[in-house]
């Protein structure tokens, strides 16, 4: 049997966190199997789905780097498939037209609320015979009375669900078109669905699906309900709490893979690990690991994990993500050093892509103004002796390299008596506008000579002009 899972998102807003660990658990599991990840559209709620919300969905699937075998595939190309298995239904007798109207049903369930009773549909147009020509009706699944249901879920356990506990749920409306229950039943039963991961939010809707799955004599997949994301205070993830949006982790900084491995930790364990290429993840991701309890979000972690990531991945993969942040910021990356120096320099203390970028700008661009603080501190009476001297010193170098430019600094500080940092301080301050950066021989290198040299006579004059 070939595994194939699938990720069946709502294109009503955005791929949330959510929804990008139900992505990433189906994948992995299909990946660990060998097997094929579908990508699904459950496009049929025609008033809230946007073309931008499935551009959202399709670009945080590329950014996270999860791969789909076949798709994307969209309901709304299936609704003659749909009507069909409806019509199916009914000419077998498991579904029937209901006649009732919206004031029946409405004055149905304020009976049964008043008498403390579940509102339910009372079947009462379950065992008509006859049509009733230019009436609106619905469709409603004949659901089973007697006997149980039990979902053998693969994180839950069995859950068993008794057939009188369900009533004849509504599979097309009065326009025609399918609800939910039976578009998904059919697309998970035409595409061959194997394995079923998705949020426990739909465990009330699995006894009813499987109900619609067995009256069309088709083989039921495997359950698996995975556990609710909370926020840092215990109630369920929402915009309140920050970054859900999968594409606002990329515009904060964040690199994929970090996100990634913070979500596959997120209800799922292997021993005491807490660091996962993609290829760990693969090998070692089972349904039966994740955890029943729901998974708190923490913020901190992600940071942690996102340090981790910059600094040990691999400096041209970080440079590419890096890529889109500095455009963002208008640099043009022609106009200084290769951008994967610049991740090399940075990394150690930058734990976003948001900070590396704010933090290299003077790389690529002259800066307006001195930081008013540096300046102050730096840009000192005598200062601009030490600023014209290293000018000289670095005006006569041959050889424009970390080791040169290091002896340069030392040897002029030695020369004029000074401490290092009287040197190498306000010379940072005049190449970087700022008071921190690298070390400086490297920034140095990065800058080049003309830079470098324009940048000095630059601040030459902003401090005599201060004196």
């Amino acid at each position: 049997m070939t595994i194939r899972t699938r990720f069946a998102p709502s294109p009503t807003g955005y791929l949330h966190v959510g929804g990008a660990r139900t992505a990433l658990f189906s994948w992995l599991y299909a990946r660990k199997h060998n097997g094929k990840f579908i990508l699904r559209i459950e496009d049929t709620d025609l008033e809230r789905s946007t073309q931008e919300s499935v551009d959202a969905i399709l670009q945080g699937m590329d950014w996270l780097g999860l791969s789909y075998d076949e798709g994307p595939f969209y309901q709304t190309h299936c609704f003659d498939r749909y009507k069909e298995v409806i019509q199916q239904l009914i000419d077998q007798g498991d579904a029937y037209r209901c006649y009732c109207s919206k004031e029946e049903l409405e004055h149905l369930r304020e009976q049964q609320m008043a008498n403390k009773e579940k509102p339910r549909y009372n079947g009462k147009c379950r065992h008509l015979t006859e049509q009733q020509p230019g009436k609106e009706f619905v469709v409603r699944f004949k659901n089973p009375v007697d006997g149980v249901v039990t979902i053998n879920d693969l994180v839950k356990g069995d859950i068993t669900v008794a057939n009188k506990e369900l009533d004849d749920l509504i599979i097309a409306r009065t326009d025609g078109s399918p609800t939910y229950n039976l578009t998904v039943v059919v697309d998970d039963m035409d595409m061959q669905i194997t394995h079923v991961v998705r949020g426990d939010d739909h465990v009330n809707n699995t006894p009813r699906q499987i109900n619609i799955l067995k009256a069309l004599r088709a083989e039921l997949p495997k359950y698996a309900h995975l556990p609710m994301i909370l926020g840092s205070d215990g109630a369920r993830l929402s915009k309140r709490h920050g970054a859900v949006s999968v594409m606002q982790f990329r515009d904060e900084g964040y690199l994929p893979e970090a996100l990634l491995n913070y979500l596959v930790r997120l209800g799922w364990s292997h021993g005491d690990q807490e660091i996962f290429s993609i290829d760990e993840m693969i090998a070692n991701f089972s349904l039966e690991a994740i955890n029943v309890s729901a998974s708190a979000f923490n913020m901190e972690k992600l940071l942690w994990l996102n340090h981790h990531y910059i600094m040990n991945g691999d400096p041209a993969h970080v440079a590419k993500h890096l890529v889109w942040h500095m455009k963002q910021r208008g640099i043009d990356l022609e106009l200084g050093p290769d951008l994967v120096d610049v991740v090399l320099a940075q990394r150690e203390r930058c734990k976003t892509l948001v900070e590396m970028a704010a933090a290299s700008v003077y790389f690529y661009q002259d800066f307006d103004a001195y930081d008013e603080k540096a300046a102050k501190k730096n840009f000192t009476a005598g200062s601009d002796l030490v600023l014209t001297n290293l000018h000289d010193e670095f005006s006569q170098l041959q050889d424009w390299d970390r080791e040169a430019l290091h002896a340069t600094v030392i040897n002029l500080a030695e020369k004029m008596a000074l401490g290092l940092g009287k040197v190498a301080q306000p010379l940072r301050v005049a190449v970087c506008g700022s008071a921190m950066s690298p070390s400086i021989d490297l920034t140095l290198s990065l800058l080049g000579k003309k830079t470098t040299l324009a940048r000095l006579e630059k601040a030459i004059k902003y401090v005599q002009g201060l004196n």
